[in-house]
């Protein structure tokens, strides 16, 4: 038997998610740009590329997570399996890291060759968080998919985390660097709900087996709260972080031309 799928808060799931992008976006992207003001291959750098690939993980996957608060299945409660859900998260964060360090290492020009296999990797990454995500729901019914929806979402999360790389890599100053991550915003949300449109649901008939798991509001809404807090108190400590005289240098070196250019 088939069942509707509903959002259960109207818009304001869908809306709370996408902020939850936008920052995780911005937060990453401005990491980058202070990664690429230190030192190659310095400490400094590693860090700052540390904290842009989390940022980026934690955004996306409470990106995913808020939206799925206002998710409903007419009929069946939702639970969630708590190992895959924190191995999604976990998925997010590695595959997103990764790929920031494909590209942030070392210095001088970064090239297509290596651009492009990060924002695969980092693609596929935010793709295999989100149906690991899905997979973790417990329901009284069986979950098919549309494989054309499914290529198509994994294709936006490639595009998406390229695009993120690379302007991460291109992006100079605040205002951009919001702009960029309003788009980004765009790019995750729409990659979730093309996910989510991808999504088939069999109920089935007087199922009422206690499901596995645990509750939404018991299990997913607490983590996504304290980890979309841990992404608004970093934004404030980079925000009002000083910066160094490398990124003061580097500043200097971007007005005279662009640095760190991308080539094929």
């Amino acid at each position: 038997m088939g069942a509707m799928t509903e959002l259960g808060y109207g818009w304001l799931t869908p809306l709370l998610s996408y902020l939850m992008a936008v920052v995780g976006s911005a937060l990453a992207l401005r990491c980058m740009v202070r990664a690429r003001a230190a030192e190659p291959g310095s400490r400094g750098r590693w860090n700052w590329l540390a904290v842009a690939a989390v940022s980026l993980g934690i955004g996306i996957w409470t990106m995913h997570f808020i939206a799925m608060l206002g998710f409903g299945v007419t009929g069946s409660e939702i639970h969630y399996d708590v190992p895959l859900t924190v191995a999604s998260l976990v998925i997010a964060v590695a595959f997103t890291g990764a790929g920031a360090l494909l590209v942030g290492r070392g210095g001088g020009a970064v090239r297509l060759r290596r651009l492009l296999p990060a924002g695969l990797l980092t693609g596929v990454g935010v793709a295999a968080m989100h149906y690991l995500g899905m997979a973790a729901m417990r329901l009284h019914g069986a979950v098919s998919w549309d494989p054309v929806l499914v290529v198509l979402s994994v294709l936006i999360a490639v595009v998406a985390a390229t695009a993120a790389l690379w302007a991460g890599l291109r992006v100079r100053g605040r205002a951009a660097g919001i702009g960029a991550a309003l788009v980004m915003g765009v790019a995750v949300s729409a990659m979730h709900y093309t996910g989510m449109a991808a999504m088939r649901v069999s109920l089935r008939a007087a199922d009422h087996t206690p499901l596995g798991g645990a509750g939404t509001m018991a299990f997913v809404f607490p983590l996504a709260v304290g980890l979309g807090s841990f992404l608004f108190l970093t934004s404030a400590f980079v925000a009002l972080s000083p910066e160094t005289e490398a990124d003061a240098e580097s500043a200097r070196e971007r007005r005279g031309g662009p640095s760190l250019p991308v080539r094929p």
